[in-house]
């Protein structure tokens, strides 16, 4: 049993990740073309609502340095389209970079946009797996007090939640990555048939920087397969 100041002081830490990442994005100008080189399977990085891909770049930078071409979705902004729209913008950008084998790495909603992307639509064949960290694949109760209509899209009884919760032939191909307790999404990120990982920690945010995230990622990405010449 989780403690409540146990939960505070994750919730606390949580939120001061946010923040500090928010900001440095914020000022970030790193042009994000120079993490499209590299010979190993390609990634493609999908943000979380109202989180821009440079909220992630801890993680593109770690990925770039491993030898992988990453790609970032410029036009995603700070993710606020509905699910349905950011899979076909992401759908998009495959087509438009011919990419294939391609291993997303998503945070939060950008889980539901990766296995939307990975489950109906023209792009789904260019994906090798995706590993989603903190992703409501359930949705979240918490949707149904949110002021947003960005937000109350989160509910369990959403359309677009319920549909990708009947695609079920996908789920074997995603390692979902989350903690014993997020603020978020109260019921949790565990997807069944899916590769699921709970980490000893709390969070929704924080957790992106935890070692197992890369470890998990590099597992998915660096076996053989048709991008190593298999």
């Amino acid at each position: 049993m989780i403690g409540p100041f146990r939960r505070a002081l994750w919730w606390a830490g949580d939120y001061a990740y946010a923040l500090a990442w928010q900001a440095r994005a914020f000022v970030d100008r790193t042009d994000a073309a120079r993490y499209r080189t590299g010979d190993r399977t390609p990634i493609v990085v999908v943000p979380g609502v109202y989180e821009s891909w440079r909220f992630l770049q801890p993680l593109v930078e770690a990925l770039h340095d491993r030898g992988h071409p990453v790609h970032v979705i410029d036009p995603l902004r700070d993710n606020r389209v509905p699910v349905t729209a950011g899979a076909r913008i992401v759908a998009d950008h495959l087509r438009l970079h011919d990419l294939h084998d391609v291993v997303i790495v998503a945070h939060s909603k950008g889980g539901l946009i990766g296995k939307h992307v990975m489950a109906i639509g023209p792009a789904a064949d260019r994906i090798r797996g995706m590993v989603a960290v903190a992703t409501p694949f359930s949705g979240s109760l918490y949707a149904r007090l949110m002021l947003t209509r960005t937000l109350r899209s989160f509910s369990p009884r959403d359309a677009t939640i319920l549909a990708l919760a009947r695609e079920t032939a996908v789920d074997s191909r995603i390692v979902s990555i989350y903690g014993v307790f997020d603020p978020h999404i109260p019921g949790g990120s565990h997807l069944p048939g899916a590769t699921n990982v709970m980490l000893d920690t709390g969070g929704h945010f924080r957790i992106l920087a935890h070692p197992r995230v890369i470890a998990e990622v590099a597992a998915l990405a660096e076996r053989p397969g048709p991008s190593a010449g298999a």
